[in-house]
């Protein structure tokens, strides 16, 4: 697995069977970004939030 440190991903389940998958990204326990968009599978929700923790850690975003 890729070392996310200082961020983590949490994977956020849907509340109802059939539903849809979210993720949020933290930063020392601080909330720092949540996903826009909904995602099929808790595999596709893990992809997308690791993908905007690489940006976080590439210093995209960064001004």
């Amino acid at each position: 697995m890729t070392n996310t440190y200082p961020y983590t991903l949490e994977l956020l389940a849907p509340s109802a069977p059939g539903g849809l998958y979210h993720w949020a990204i933290r930063k020392n326990g601080k909330l720092v970004q949540r996903s826009d968009r909904n995602h099929p599978t808790e595999s596709k929700a893990r992809e997308n939030g690791l993908a905007q923790i690489e940006k976080l850690l590439s210093g995209a975003g960064d001004r």
